[in-house]
């Protein structure tokens, strides 16, 4: 079971702290393995909004899977606050050091910076902090204008709700991205990825809307996405019509289920021929007879952008 260690400052934001929380707990509540603990150099910890929280002193034993994340916190300039005794900054670095990752959210990036784990990496934090940040630490690469950053095992972010798409990224590269869309559905929040990585995933980039009805079909989809797939099961699963389907889709994605799942197989099979695969194998492989509809999609793949949608299709391929 990995651990998600939150490293707890006085004056932390609560929802810096409640929202990686929020997403970790729910992978946990969905069957994936992750245990939460919240260290503090005090037990007792204020917060900027006024609610105390309590934390324990002592540090779990951690390994190279575990994640330790530093919630952001009040701060009117870096440099005169969240600062901690060195033996804290030591269990930062020498966690890093053995292979573990570390992550903050907003302010928090300061105390990274302190431990030397920004130098040389890129980074963000707050728009009203990185201007400090970069004074502050000017081995730093800061990055503006985007969510989170991932450089080397150093994850940091924009700050409040960025936070949740952090952890999200982080839930997404451990298990998949199909994983992260149900930790998002089930929080009821848009899954998001970094506003300067415009190549994310099929399954993450037309997972933002809050249709219930077309993330169902999509869950199936995912899953079944190398298989036929007529139009007439999906929507009879869905419990709604064929015609409602195609349309509550389409409105949601900007694709029509057709499409959607030709863009899963175009993507997966992308990736084996990357891997050494011949056009051929990878059309098998993901649901093709031949190769022709797979080099006909990788000529005409689309954009990172919203598409516009092709024409209703039935859900029923080769």
């Amino acid at each position: 079971m990995s651990r998600v260690v939150f490293l707890l400052l006085p004056r932390l934001h609560l929802l810096d702290l409640a929202g990686p929380a929020q997403v970790f707990s729910t992978a946990a509540q969905l069957g994936y393995d992750y245990r939460l603990s919240y260290v503090a150099e005090q037990e007792d910890v204020p917060t900027a909004q006024g609610l105390p929280v309590r934390a324990g002193t002592v540090w779990p034993d951690l390994d190279p899977t575990d994640l330790v994340v530093v919630p952001g916190w009040r701060a009117p300039t870096l440099h005169r606050h969240g600062h901690v005794g060195p033996a804290t900054i030591r269990r930062l670095t020498d966690h890093h050091a053995a292979g573990g990752t570390v992550a903050s959210v907003c302010a928090g990036a300061a105390l990274l910076g302190r431990a030397g784990l920004l130098d040389g990496r890129r980074c963000t934090t707050h728009h009203d902090l990185q201007d400090e940040l970069a004074r502050c630490h000017p081995r730093a690469r800061v990055v503006r204008d985007v969510l989170y950053v991932v450089d080397d095992r150093v994850v940091t972010s924009a700050g409040i709700a960025s936070g949740i798409d952090l952890a999200l990224h982080l839930v997404a590269v451990r298990h998949g991205p199909a994983a992260a869309a149900r930790v998002a559905r089930s929080m009821v929040v848009y899954a998001r990825r970094n506003g300067d990585e415009q190549q994310a995933s099929t399954m993450l980039r037309h997972r933002g809307h809050l249709s219930d009805v077309v993330h169902r079909a999509q869950d199936l989809i995912d899953a079944r996405f190398t298989q036929r797939l007529p139009l007439a099961a999906l929507a009879a699963s869905c419990k709604v019509s064929e015609r409602t389907l195609t349309r509550r889709f389409t409105a949601a994605t900007g694709l029509t289920p057709l499409r959607y799942q030709h863009l899963l197989r175009l993507e997966r099979a992308e990736h084996l021929i990357g891997h050494g695969a011949t056009a051929e194998a990878a059309a098998h492989a993901v649901g093709f007879e031949d190769a022709r509809m797979l080099r006909r999609l990788r000529a005409t793949r689309p954009t990172p952008a919203r598409s516009t949608p092709p024409p209703s299709a039935p859900l029923s391929t080769p």
